[in-house]
């Protein structure tokens, strides 16, 4: 074996295993693979239950499918909450680290933690007393709405362990500790892989629940998986310990992540809230648009949450590297990120487009669902290379604490110009559901090209945090 090679696999071990050195030294390649490969694994295995998920569900027909797409279009916003208060810890941690500032670090994150509770588990309470209403809102027919309320109940009144999962990952990736937040990630969806059809059809000991099982599933994961991030968190075993002296409020972090935060949830809300937009005008084309629609996006993001991982890479080496006073750094970083994320996208967007009747059709035969889902994922996949260079572009942003660029990006992109494209396609000009998958695909080049333009401008470099 050559040198090369040895090489090679020997970072590929220390970042499975959890790489101890640090970010802001030494070749800026290797640092973007050890942080790299246990984000894109961490993600890797949330794609593969996304997937799974719903092939289960399928199982029960239209209309379960139809619940769960409502669904995740309301948790979004929920989501858009928690990715954003994500977004400004990652970027603080990041920062203190790369500062070589550990007990700032630990601060940041308690007082990150205990915002994500306070907003969560209002929401949560709302959310569940009020999901037949909501589901009725999202345009859900009667039977949607009978068999569907249990199951948005559940999702949304247990959402402050998926905002806990997506916050304490953010701290642990923002420490550069990438291979704890894999494992923890792993672990829940292990979990849930397994509850999944038990809980769903009743299998063995576990009563027969039908789709409102896949939320319980859901939620028993990812609740358990918190407790072994908090657990992680206070043994103090990777690079982040939080102590007890750490729990005490502290309000000057608390207001500076608050206005981080601020606008990094005002910018997740609208792109992720710009998917209901997107369901709404699917949903007056009937079930079965709704349900293929959910399938196609099912397997578009297999692909690409393991490709957000690489532009979460991309975030903590920003952040860092702007805490060691390395913008250069930063910015190579960057690049060689949305190469190699280019590379894995660009190939998996080509097999999706040749083998996308086979993959619809491991979830559905249905002639009024295979024929919607097909046409979704060949023509949303046709966008990935762009997206590839948009995510590690918008994520650069947030890793430096330039949290209101991408937000007027996604502004821009997602709700002055997606949705109104795709009302036009699918309502004006008649495209149907086709229209629009076309506009999703459109929005995509459009993100990286604008992204691209203002990450050439370099004022994220001088953002203070």
């Amino acid at each position: 074996m050559s040198d090369p090679d040895r090489n090679f696999f020997s970072t590929v071990r220390e970042a499975l295993r959890g790489s101890h050195g640090s970010f802001t030294e030494g070749p800026v390649g290797r640092a973007v693979v050890l942080l790299a490969i246990p984000m894109v694994l961490e993600m890797a295995l949330e794609s593969v239950f996304a997937v799974v998920d719903v092939f289960w569900v399928s199982k029960l027909g239209a209309a379960a499918v139809a619940t769960v797409g409502l669904t995740e279009s309301i948790l979004s916003i929920l989501y858009a909450l928690a990715i954003g208060l994500s977004m400004a810890a990652t970027a603080m941690v990041a920062r203190r680290i790369g500062e070589r500032d550990r007990e700032g670090a630990a601060r940041t994150a308690v007082q990150a933690i205990a915002l994500g509770v306070l907003i969560a588990v209002p929401l949560g309470v709302l959310g569940a007393v009020f999901a037949p209403r909501l589901l009725a809102f999202m345009g859900a027919g009667a039977d949607v709405v009978a068999s569907g309320a249990p199951f948005m109940a559940v999702m949304l009144g247990g959402n402050v362990v998926i905002v806990l999962l997506f916050l304490i990952n953010a701290i642990f990736r923002g420490a550069g500790d990438a291979t704890a937040a894999m494992r923890v990630l792993w672990f829940a969806n292990a979990i849930n892989l397994v509850l999944d059809p038990c809980l769903i059809f009743g299998w063995g000991p576990f009563p027969a629940l039908g789709v409102t099982g896949a939320a319980v599933a859901t939620t028993t994961g990812r609740g358990l998986a918190v407790v072994l991030q908090l657990a992680t968190l206070a043994r103090g075993t990777g690079r982040i310990t939080i102590r007890k002296e750490h729990l005490a409020l502290d309000p000057k972090t608390m207001l500076a992540l608050l206005r981080l935060s601020g606008a990094a949830i005002f910018q997740s809300l609208i792109g992720t809230a710009s998917w209901i937009g997107l369901v709404r005008i699917l949903a007056s084309f009937g079930s079965a648009a709704l349900a293929g629609y959910t399938i196609a996006i099912r397997i578009v993001i297999f692909a690409l949450l393991p490709s957000w991982g690489m532009s979460n890479a991309a975030a903590t080496l920003v952040g860092q590297n702007l805490g060691a006073k390395e913008p250069e750094r930063a910015a190579r970083s960057v690049f060689l990120a949305g190469m190699y994320n280019m590379v894995f996208l660009g190939a998996v967007g080509v097999f999706f487009v040749a083998f996308r009747g086979p993959l619809v059709g491991l979830f559905t035969a249905d002639p009024a669902i295979a024929p919607i889902a097909s046409a979704g994922l060949g023509i949303i996949a046709l966008g990935f290379p762009f997206y590839a260079w948009g995510m590690v572009l918008v994520n650069a942003f947030n890793g430096a604490g330039d949290t209101w660029t991408p937000t007027v990006i996604n502004l821009g992109v997602f709700w002055l110009w997606e949705i109104p494209l795709a009302h036009v396609l699918a309502v004006r000009l008649g495209f149907g559901p086709r229209g629009v998958f076309l506009a999703i695909t459109v929005a995509f080049s459009t993100l990286a090209v604008v992204g691209g333009l203002l990450f050439r401008r370099g004022e994220w470099k001088e953002k203070k945090v």
